[in-house]
């Protein structure tokens, strides 16, 4: 959702019409309505293989939702359509494709998801995140590598900013846990455990975002193990400015979705990632290797939070500068931080009609 409203607000301020559909009751409505965005709810579906009977209703909904989808195309008559994936791009896709109204897609994981692979085959342009997405996709010639669009917020973060607004020492290491916007269970208990050796590191300060659903439960839990609740361990719900906490950081640990990456890149810290083990297609250790291949950060995963391993791949980085500054330099090499600026590129050329053919 983040890139998605990221490029929509460059459309909006360089004076192009945007409205947006979503799923009514995802948080893309809210986060549209929010930034003062038209949006159109449209359902979507997903289905099990395991489970055939998921797809006859998948495709149900689909086939209502292209109904639905071509009727917003017809009243809103936009010059270009721009999908991010999901569910719900599919039958806003072939809406599009029907109403013969050029589609760009963007991508953002290593490994494109259904509807992008379906969607791809009549794309003027698909825009991805990495070179290597290029061998799923229909037509190989139409994708360009623009990298993935990262919120104006997260590219203006700023250190001293996010220690403040932490209420962290400005000077005194820290090292930032995070597992997405709800957290991650595994994460949160393996910290729990590491919390007392972690507190004897020399003035090291951790900062935890645990997730709104367990938040009180670790923090509870960490100041039981320690005796108390440590002035260095923070265990926070949920961080709103995530690039000013990841400025803040020195070193991270998190999981490796694909805007999640794009941040800490774009930031240039090193870090730990730990694949979340049952996204679709194991994508995220893919987007965890290209991060680590390029130096930028270690993957450990999931099976192996709570051993040695990975005791020794947070305890090495928070102790090792050196190293730290490595990594950092290497990350900061792997982002793209103009990745708006190519999708926009992409969108304005399909509206004139210069998409590739």
């Amino acid at each position: 959702m983040y890139p998605a409203l990221t490029v929509a607000e460059r459309l909006l301020a360089e004076g192009h019409d945007v409205e947006f559909v979503g799923t009514p009751d995802g948080l893309e409505a809210g986060l549209a309505t929010d930034a003062g965005i038209t949006f159109h709810g449209v359902r979507a579906k997903g289905f099990d293989r395991a489970h055939p009977l998921t797809f006859v209703t998948a495709t149900l909904t689909t086939f209502a939702s292209l109904l639905r989808a071509r009727r917003v195309l017809a009243r809103f008559r936009p010059a270009v359509v721009l999908g991010f994936g999901g569910y719900v791009s599919l039958p806003v896709g072939l809406a599009a494709v029907i109403s013969r109204v050029p589609l760009v897609l963007h991508e953002q994981n290593s490994v494109p998801g259904l509807a992008n692979r379906v969607l791809s085959r009549w794309a003027a342009y698909a825009a991805v995140t990495y070179e290597g997405s290029a061998k799923h996709l229909k037509r190989p010639k139409r994708v360009v590598v623009t990298g993935n669009p990262v919120r104006p917020a997260v590219l203006s973060a700023n250190r001293e900013r996010g220690r403040k607004m932490l209420g962290l020492d400005a000077d005194a290491p820290v090292l930032l846990v995070f597992g997405g916007s709800r957290g991650a269970q595994h994460l949160n208990d393996t910290f729990v455990e590491m919390a007392p050796e972690l507190m004897k590191e020399p003035s090291l300060q951790v900062v935890h975002s645990a997730g709104r659903i367990e938040a009180a439960s670790v923090a509870a839990r960490i100041a039981e193990r320690l005796g108390c609740a440590h002035p260095r361990y923070r265990v926070i719900e949920y961080i709103e400015e995530m690039g000013d906490a990841i400025a803040a950081a020195d070193a991270v640990v998190a999981r490796a979705g694909a805007t999640s990456i794009a941040e800490i890149t774009a930031i240039g810290r090193p870090s730990v990632l730990v694949p979340y083990p049952f996204a679709t297609d194991d994508h995220q250790t893919l987007n965890a290797r290209a991060v680590s291949q390029g130096g930028g950060a270690e993957v450990v995963p999931d099976a192996e939070l709570g051993t040695e391993n990975f005791r020794i791949a947070v305890l090495r980085l928070v102790r090792d500068s050196a190293r730290r500054a490595r990594m950092a330099q290497a990350a900061a090499k792997l982002s793209r931080r103009d990745a708006t600026e190519r999708v926009v590129g992409l969108v304005v050329e399909a509206a004139a009609g210069k998409g590739m053919r």
